[in-house]
């Protein structure tokens, strides 16, 4: 019988910092997982190297939902980022060992395709509205079928979502960026761009919005209710999802479709939102919900409930967790968007991963297992550089939802 024989956790920065993990078995096959928890790494690492590597000696890489179930209920201390995201990280590399020992793509284990690509929608920002019209037609250029739309809020230096280069980073190599926020002026600004997106393109590509947190529920149904005719594919976070009964006062307010869920981290986080059909696309990404055996779970329960899929895809998540989304989604029937940014060139020096863009869509890579492989050595020019997400303040001065 097979086991496993090794665990090597990775942590460079070739762009932005990633967290990998490698298995390898008795038999010479090797496993890649996502362990990226952006602007708390380490964290994660740590968990990883000190705690789960040194179970995994010597078990068999073909059990995952047993070894699922033993890193989470085995541990006592359940759910949160750092823990879920390790145990992603080890579920991953496992279906990527099971792929290659199969000698099938992983989708192809998970019941294979139902649906020919996997749409995806990136995200054109702007200093003003000018600027985000031009960036909107140099994605519609690109072939994309769905465009996020985000644009500074004039004077206020903390609007989320307006990236200073060519991928939107909004981590710092710093300290913390404190930034300024003024809900108001971005709930009179951010309707207007979105009208004018709609005035100038017109309804023939899906659009989407991420309010990241920022409003009240109140708040965020005003919002709703106000851009209902730029008719958006989805308003994304509109409210922090700890109170998960804010999304019901949303939802009497105003028919824009809500997405949420990328911070959230297991099937109990959403349960509520999913079964009460709160919202309508749940945003759980495979890394940081349990890996691809816990996020299937999460999806087969809101297709019972008419509730689309819409995973988080940041820079922030490495190659090999995208690889994953893409075997994930184009499986399950569900299957709403997926987020895709892209990465810098320094990354795919890093990662070499056979997924596909076309068209508009992703396409898996139809090698064994998830189709990316991890260069060691070149991972070695790109040290681990700490890096901060950013922290909002109103302009009193308090600190506010980033």
């Amino acid at each position: 019988m097979s086991t496993i024989e090794r665990a090597e956790v990775f942590v460079a920065s070739p762009g932005r910092t990633f967290v990998t993990l490698r298995i390898t078995t008795s038999d010479g096959v090797t496993g890649l997982g996502d362990a990226t928890l952006n602007g708390r790494e380490l964290a994660v690492a740590s968990y990883l190297q000190d705690h789960l590597v040194p179970l995994l000696i010597g078990k068999d890489p073909a059990r995952i939902e047993d070894m699922w179930q033993y890193l989470y209920k085995g541990a006592y201390w359940r759910r949160g980022p750092v823990t879920m995201t390790a145990i992603s990280a080890v579920d991953t590399a496992l279906w990527d060992i099971k792929g290659k020992v199969a000698g099938l793509p992983v989708y192809q284990l998970l019941g294979g395709r139902s649906r020919d690509g996997v749409m995806v929608y990136s995200h054109a920002s702007g200093t003003d509205v000018p600027s985000l019209l031009d960036d909107v037609q140099r994605y519609l250029d690109l072939g994309y079928k769905a465009v996020r739309a985000q644009a500074a809020v004039p004077d206020v230096g903390g609007t989320y979502g307006v990236r200073k280069g060519t991928v939107y980073e909004p981590a710092a190599s710093t300290l913390p960026d404190e930034q300024p926020w003024d809900t108001e002026a971005y709930l009179r600004f951010a309707p207007t761009y979105l009208d004018a997106v709609r005035e100038r393109f017109g309804f023939g590509f899906h659009l989407l919005h991420d309010v990241h947190h920022r409003l009240t529920p109140i708040e965020a149904a005003r919002f709703g209710k106000r851009v209902e005719d730029a008719q958006l594919f989805w308003m994304e976070d509109p409210t922090p999802a700890e109170n998960q009964e804010a999304f019901r006062l949303i939802r009497q307010h105003t028919t824009t479709p809500l997405a949420v869920g990328e911070v959230l981290t297991s099937i109990w986080d959403v349960q509520h939102l999913i079964t009460e059909q709160l919202i309508d696309y749940v945003r759980t990404t495979v890394v940081h919900a349990g890996g691809i055996t816990h996020l299937r779970r999460i999806f087969d329960l809101a297709a019972l409930y008419q509730v689309r899929t819409g995973s988080h895809g940041a820079t922030d998540l490495s190659p090999v967790s995208l690889a994953a989304a893409v075997h994930v989604d184009i499986t399950v029937p569900n299957f709403g968007i997926q987020e895709y940014m892209g990465h810098v060139d320094e990354t795919g020096e890093v990662f070499r991963s056979g997924v596909t863009f076309a068209d508009g869509m992703l396409h898996p890579s139809e090698e064994p297992g998830l189709g990316v492989e991890y260069d060691e050595k070149a991972a070695e020019r790109f040290p681990y550089e700490p890096r901060y997400l950013p922290v909002a303040r109103r302009l009193d001065g308090s600190v506010h939802d980033w």
